[in-house]
């Protein structure tokens, strides 16, 4: 073993001092070339490292001597291009630091651009959306169409990601038009025919989205550039199992996925593999389906690739050995729904209210500590072990009994809400006792309540009674009592039904604000902490916040 060591070390020293030495003789050769003819060795170096080594350092090594900004950052660049993964970022870096000594703004925004496209290639969304932001600061300094639009397309990849996909289409939309009228972006303009594509997919618009994947093969035929024809394919296979066209999804898919492995594009190929999977689970094919499914968590479990619709692949799996009475199997996949669903949080913060999930944490938790029980009490014995097995089972019935209960009872009082008028938000107490109160200074409040209602002050944060008897020149304990006696609530019930109503009102109108999340609904009404405005919501409506805006969506 040593022995052979020695010879790899060997062999690999002598490649660097034939490198070494061959930079040397071809120094005087390369100084006076121009930079076109460098970049072409380099592209045409086909595999060959050590040659392709010769021309990078060549080029960045003329920049340097030159002093020029815009070379030199072409030649962090092209090493950043063909580096191995692991490089690739420590090349970005210094790519940005050149472009920030150079003071262009063109310059700057496209090397935060290039980084930001390297993270996204390795999906880190968000440390690429804050380059991209980044970029765009710089970019827009400039009159540079090219690169206004390629930020733009890459903003709106994020967007896409997110589930923003109204807002990513409009992007795509737009930067749709720059690039089909521009001769030097033939691949963008058919990547963003692909982007468009998606979208539709996405938003349910299947017919549309077949249009323009037809399009895009007709387009790239016609502009002698087919490199994206498996990528329309493979979202026509995922476009046809959204039509229930289940065994043309299956074929379509199944011819694309070779061409997408060979670019090492281990997510859409994750993908096609998952929606092979549903379509066979669709066709009750399941143990058919699962080799697929099982695919899609071997991606998981080498990259730590999840979005989504992957997170069906793991409820799936978990309904399989279910049926199957595997709870060892449920078990594992348990697991990796709860893992999935972690890193979804993290990447997906903006979007968590979004997310439908049909196993919620909390659930998955009870039925992951229940199965380990299970499988510990087995080891002990058999006979506890089938006991427990029929302990659960009830328990399971009980839940699915409550829960399908609690769907309903939710589902109407949404369906109250939704009837509910603007209007309705403040009625008067039936309160037939008589207040101890001159009424003219009961007049005087009401008055001064209505107008706090009418101009929305409540949704001020840090409103007390003492503060707003304050306001209102009256006292706390009248104030109080006119409260109590007109509204038929307590100060605090009172002033926190305002605010919900008032989120609701927005949430009905505005579509907008169903992307929010609860702490930032909570802000915008005034309430001083997240678990506040979610006990205020579930005390006023009976349901949660989450809950309604997943309603309102399907509405």
């Amino acid at each position: 073993m040593i022995h052979k060591f020695l010879i790899i070390a060997s062999i690999c020293i002598a490649q660097h001092i034939y490198a070494d030495q061959t930079f040397i003789n071809l120094n005087d050769t390369l100084r006076n070339q121009d930079y076109d003819y460098l970049f072409d060795r380099i592209e045409s170096s086909n595999g060959n490292r050590v040659k392709r080594r010769i021309y990078l350092d060549a080029f960045l090594k003329k920049a340097k001597t030159e002093n020029n900004w815009e070379e030199m950052v072409n030649g962090y660049k092209n090493y950043l291009y063909y580096s191995p993964v692991d490089l690739k970022l420590i090349y970005a870096d210094s790519m940005v630091h050149t472009a920030k000594l150079s003071k262009d703004n063109a310059l700057i925004g496209s090397s935060y651009l290039s980084k930001g496209i390297v993270y996204y290639g390795q999906k880190m969304h968000t440390e690429a959306l804050d380059d991209y932001l980044k970029a765009n600061e710089y970019i827009v300094k400039t009159n540079n169409n090219y690169l206004k639009n390629k930020v733009k397309y890459n903003i709106a990849h994020i967007k896409y990601y997110l589930g923003f996909f109204d807002e990513a289409l409009d992007l795509f939309q737009e930067c749709l038009a720059y690039f089909k009228n521009d001769a030097y972006s033939k691949r963008a303009y058919l990547n963003t025919l692909h982007s468009i594509a998606l979208c539709y997919n996405k938003i349910g618009d299947y017919g549309l989205c077949s249009d323009i994947n037809t399009l895009g093969l007709h387009e790239g035929k016609r502009l002698s550039n087919q490199e994206m024809d498996s990528y329309f394919i493979h979202l026509e296979g995922i476009n046809q199992y959204g039509k229930s066209n289940y065994a043309e999804a299956i074929g379509k898919i199944t011819y694309a996925i070779p061409f997408i492995k060979k670019n090492h594009d281990f997510a859409n190929e994750a993908v096609g593999y998952f929606y092979i999977g549903k379509s066979y689970w669709k066709l009750k094919r399941p143990e058919k389906a699962m080799a697929f499914f099982r695919m899609v968590d071997k991606t998981f479990t080498e990259k730590n690739y999840i979005r989504p619709d992957l997170r069906e692949n793991f409820e799936l799996m978990i309904e399989y050995y279910k049926s199957k009475e595997n709870p060892k199997s449920q078990l594992h996949y348990i697991e990796k729904l709860l893992k999935a669903d972690s890193i979804l949080r993290t990447n997906f913060r903006y979007l968590s209210g979004k997310i439908h999930k049909e196993y919620d944490t909390k659930e998955l938790l009870e039925q992951k500590n229940a199965i380990e029980q299970l499988l510990q009490k087995r080891k002990q014995g058999d006979i506890l072990g089938v006991s427990a097995i029929v302990v659960l089972f009830f328990m399971v019935l009980l839940l699915a009994h409550r829960y399908f209960k609690n769907k309903k009872l939710y589902k109407q009082k949404f369906e109250e809400l939704m009837r509910k008028n603007d209007t309705d938000q403040v009625k008067s107490s039936s309160n037939k006792t008589v207040l101890d109160i001159n009424p003219d200074a009961v007049a005087v409040v009401l008055k001064q309540l209505e107008k706090f209602e009418r101009d929305k002050k409540f949704l001020e944060k840090d409103w007390t009674l003492g503060k707003l008897a304050v306001s209102f020149n009256s006292n706390n304990t009248y104030l109080s009592k006119i409260i109590f006696h007109y509204r038929g609530k307590k100060f605090v019930d009172y002033l926190n039904d305002l605010k919900v109503d008032y989120v609701i009102e927005l949430l009905k109108e505005d579509k907008r604000m169903r992307n929010y999340t609860n702490k930032a609904l909570a802000e915008e009404v005034g309430f001083s902490s997240t678990q506040r405005f979610t006990n205020a919501f579930v005390s006023r409506t009976g349901i949660s916040p989450t809950y309604f805006i997943e309603e309102l969506r399907n509405h």
